[in-house]
């Protein structure tokens, strides 16, 4: 018999299946911050009857997002948007939130997927993108970006 529907015990974190739901990138956010999407989405997936859920990847830095509509928890305002999303999941739903901290590195800046996905230029605005290493040798260098672009040693220290 499948225990998939059985009850488990992860350290303190007692869920009532063994069913969790992948984080998934929505492109909906502005600013790094959650949108009226986010609401009905992550509201649904805490209803949904898993018993543990992941918000999607979340850059820790503006700079660290994969997309300009990707989600952040870098500014106060990110935070508040999230706070309303968060306290509707606490009070309809028993699932345990996860959320997938994330950084993009060397391919962050790019065009949501049906924008089609491609690095966005630095003549377009593309947020600029850093790379924590020694060496510029880790890819070929797009030549519209001029990337990867070596970080100072300071920026390891924040990351």
């Amino acid at each position: 018999m499948s225990t998939l529907f059985s009850p488990i015990q992860l350290r303190d974190l007692k869920l009532s299946n063994r069913i969790m739901v992948a984080p998934m990138c929505q492109y909906s956010a502005v600013d790094g911050s959650a949108t009226d999407w986010h609401f009905t989405h992550i509201n649904s997936l805490a209803l949904s009857g898993a018993a543990m859920f992941c918000i999607e990847a979340t850059g820790v830095e503006a700079i660290g997002r994969i997309t300009p509509g990707c989600l952040g928890l870098y500014s106060d305002a990110n935070e508040a948007a999230l706070k309303p999303i968060i306290a509707s999941v606490r009070k309809h739903s028993k699932a345990a939130i996860a959320m997938q901290l994330a950084h993009a590195g060397r391919k962050g800046s790019s065009h949501r997927p049906w924008e089609g996905g491609q690095q966005i230029p630095l003549t377009e605005k593309a947020m600029i993108k850093v790379v924590i290493s020694g060496s510029t040798k880790l890819g070929s260098v797009n030549s519209a970006t001029k990337l990867p672009r070596v970080a100072w040693p300071s920026l390891s220290d924040r990351l």
